[in-house]
């Protein structure tokens, strides 16, 4: 490379390039470094090393500590914030999609009372499938397959410290399985019943992103459940109370009340539509998140306040807002389900990368199964290539996790402001056609049993017309 006279991009110092260090592929363009010093402070994000990068997983600003976090992949810098970030890009790197990812966080974790040794074995299983894969230690698959601990067979494959020990004699061996219930026989608060993992029962509206037509969709498709002859009640999670205003309807009390000053929900829920409840919210929500960020379980609280209430409906639908809250956090883990709304345009496809991670910490560290049901296109203009685009790129991650776009209508936007749903506002509009599509995936799942990737199999993420039609007709309506 001897020749090459260029000005270093950190510093400004006029150079002659000598080492392939010195040149780096960047932006479109690329980077200059007159010396390894200079390298290393662009990978903190300039001279100083004072600004923030950005994780190329999850889009979190960070400054970059660890060796680990900064790779290259294919020729490129990418940073990495966590361990599970970096991995998350090294498997992206090897053809792994995203969709694949979101689906492998919702495995569920093992059985807690079950012995240690019946807990790893599985995690060994699944190991050698993610090398096979990724390169990378997966998750361990569900303890579900294995013997009950009554009559169950002895574990194989005891750690080599153990296996030193001389064999000790029936009833007197040193592991023993102990009960995790509190002494005394103390009573536990009752527990509803579980709920099938990847059933849309508990459907949670969810994506970082604002803009996305969250609080459109959780309306639409709770009236669109209402009309089909189904109980549902819609809860409004957003302290800027948009459902309320959706609806054309006003309330004295709201979730705040069922939160903070533990009112019970039949006091605090107003019935809005035939087979509709709703559950609204307004500024005091905000109050809140003081009143859980002091509770000792609280991402639990609105769970252990709704989980009774929530057994008389057949649908429970959660609005929630465009922020990494708490409220956010007690949203997710009382829903069984989460359907993402993602935008047609560039910013929205990144933030379902955080999307992902959120349910996936959801899943490992709060111990609560929950999965992304579907990733729903909207606001779809067939005209765009950016939104053709888009649509085919969430088909490429998630497969039949993607919906069929809702279709871009103004009569979409007008709706909130006669106090209407825009079945009740615009019936027949492609955008009313395209909702009544997933709310009727949403019932075919649920009465299939199965997760919403493998529900109806005669479904296809290709509705005629929707992401083909001719240019004009996404503006119509």
């Amino acid at each position: 490379m001897g020749g090459i006279s260029e000005t270093c991009s950190v510093c400004g110092t006029g150079f002659e390039v000598q080492f392939r260090y010195q040149m780096e592929e960047k932006d479109g363009g690329f980077s200059f470094f007159c010396s390894q010093k200079c390298l290393e402070n662009s990978q903190l994000g300039g001279e100083t090393g004072a600004a923030l990068a950005t994780c190329d997983a999850c889009a979190k600003r960070f400054t970059p500590d660890l060796v680990s976090q900064v790779l290259y992949v294919a020729g490129r810098r990418h940073y990495a914030c966590s361990l599970g970030c970096r991995t998350q890009l090294i498997r992206e790197a090897k053809g792994v999609r995203l969709g694949d990812i979101a689906a492998a966080a919702a495995a569920p974790a093992p059985a807690e009372g079950l012995p240690p040794t019946r807990r790893e074995a599985p995690a060994a299983r699944a190991g050698a499938r993610a090398a096979a894969e990724a390169g990378e230690p997966a998750s361990p698959e569900p303890a579900a397959a294995w013997p009950s601990a009554q009559g169950a067979v002895a574990a194989p494959a005891a750690p080599a410290a153990s296996a030193a020990r001389p064999a000790e004699p029936r009833g007197q061996q040193g592991a023993v399985a102990v009960s995790l219930s509190p002494a005394g026989g103390a009573k536990r608060a009752p527990q509803p019943p579980p709920r099938p993992a990847g059933v849309p029962r508990y459907l949670a509206i969810f994506n970082h992103k604002g803009g996305t037509g969250k609080t459109t969709t959780a309306v639409s498709v709770a009236a669109g459940l209402a009309a089909r002859d189904k109980r549902v009640l819609l809860v409004d999670t957003d302290a800027q109370g948009n459902v309320s205003v959706s609806l054309g309807a006003g309330a004295e009390r709201s979730l705040y009340h069922v939160l903070v000053m533990g009112l019970r929900v039949s006091d605090a829920i107003k019935t809005v539509r035939p087979n509709l409840d709703l559950l609204p919210s307004n500024e005091t929500l905000a109050a809140a998140e003081l009143y859980l960020a002091g509770r000792q379980n609280r991402d639990r609280v609105l769970s252990d306040r709704l989980s009774a209430a929530a057994v008389d409906y057949d649908y429970v639908v959660l609005d929630c807002s465009p922020s990494l809250s708490l409220m956010n956090q007690n949203a997710l883990v009382f829903a069984d389900s989460v359907l993402v709304p993602v935008a047609c345009d560039y910013l929205s496809l990144v933030g379902v990368r955080q999307v992902i991670k959120t349910v996936k910490n959801v899943n490992a560290l709060l111990h609560h199964p929950v999965q992304i049901w579907g990733v729903l296109p909207t606001f779809f203009d067939g005209r765009a290539k950016i939104a053709r685009e888009a649509v085919s790129t969430m088909k490429q991650h998630f497969g039949e996790r993607c919906l069929a776009p809702v279709r871009q209508a103004i009569k979409v936007k007008e709706a909130p402001a006669q106090g209407q749903t825009i079945f009740e506002y615009a019936p027949g509009t492609p955008a009313a056609d395209d909702y009544l599509a997933v709310v009727d995936r949403i019932i075919e799942s649920r009465e299939r049993g199965v997760v919403g990737s493998e529900a109806g199999g005669t479904w296809s993420t290709d509705r005629p017309g929707a992401a083909t039609e001719r240019p004009g007709a996404a503006a119509g309506a």
